[in-house]
């Protein structure tokens, strides 16, 4: 799984590479406020672009995983807590038989008219 990821990020980085090296020399006028404008290579500022709009999402994603961790945490930590103050089941016996009673009891009295 490791090789993997790291051939992704080698191809990653040829492809900015090859798009870097034959697009290196276009330059792209971005018109600001006040009458001033920016010229700036093509490359660069896609790249630019593109780390603007991919590094909050990163962040949110990181940031989104490590509260999901830290509640687990927290949730196996409690979990944890009732396990040990749970009472331990008491350990199963031979089952004694129950005394039988030392004089029947009486039949109830109905009345036959």
């Amino acid at each position: 799984m490791r090789f993997l990821k790291v051939l992704f990020w080698l191809l990653l980085g040829g492809l900015v590479a090859a798009f870097v090296i034959y697009n290196g020399d276009e330059r792209v006028a971005i018109h600001l406020w006040g009458g001033l404008i920016a010229d700036f290579s093509l490359p660069m500022l896609l790249i630019v672009v593109f780390l603007a709009g991919f590094l909050p999402m990163l962040l949110a994603y990181h940031g989104y995983r490590w509260r999901m961790r830290q509640r687990l945490a927290g949730l196996e930590r409690a979990l944890a807590d009732l396990r040990a103050v749970a009472p331990s089941p008491a350990p199963v016996t031979a089952a004694e038989p129950e005394p039988a009673p030392a004089e029947p009891l009486p039949a109830p009295e109905t009345d036959r008219a």
